[in-house]
């Protein structure tokens, strides 16, 4: 079963950049021209709609899926690269895992993070700095914390994971830690 997925996302990554080429575009442009041209040598019949019908209606259905996994598997690359820079940087931790919030906390905190950023601006011009306010105006306070364990425990698993690979040893996790501490004497 692990084959059969990096077959098929191996499949899905090479036709979406093959989709998005150029020369996709200039042969899916000639298809029509050619199909169009042809109209007359069939009399534009039935037949003859039927064929660029069902082959666009056929392709469209295919490639929803090829391009959906592409992008899902893009999209995690990009979350888990955003959450690297902000656990190794000064930004706020508590962004890491936002993306599992529902829509109005993220429209929340995006007041919120616009706001921080019109105060940090004005706090530059007079020489300060400005931290993200924490307010729970929606009532949905467990959500919010919710993320920002999430991202405490991702802060701690990549410290540990990072002081491990520092100090030579393999990294280890929660579930394997717990695992010794039980069968330790």
């Amino acid at each position: 079963m692990e084959g059969a997925k990096k077959l098929f996302a191996h499949f899905a990554t090479k036709i979406s950049e093959l989709a998005g080429a150029p020369i996709t575009f200039v042969l899916a442009v000639i298809s029509v021209l050619v199909w169009a041209g042809l109209g007359p040598v069939f009399d534009y019949s039935e037949t003859w709609q039927l064929v660029i019908n069902t082959g666009t209606t056929i392709v469209t259905f295919l490639m929803v899926f090829v391009l959906q996994n592409a992008q899902t598997r893009d999209t995690r690359a990009i979350q888990a690269k955003l959450d690297e820079i902000i656990l190794t940087s000064h930004a706020e931790n508590r962004f890491i895992g936002i993306e599992n919030l529902d829509e109005d906390d993220l429209k929340h905190l995006d007041r919120l993070v616009a706001k921080a950023a019109k105060g940090r601006r004005n706090a530059q011009e007079d020489g300060g700095e400005v931290k993200l306010a924490d307010e729970d105006r929606s009532g949905k306070g467990p959500k919010r914390q919710q993320a920002a364990t999430v991202a405490k425990k991702a802060s701690v698993a990549v410290k540990r994971s990072a002081s491990a690979k520092a100090s030579g040893r393999k990294p280890t996790d929660a579930k394997s830690r717990k695992q010794k501490a039980k069968t330790a004497p």
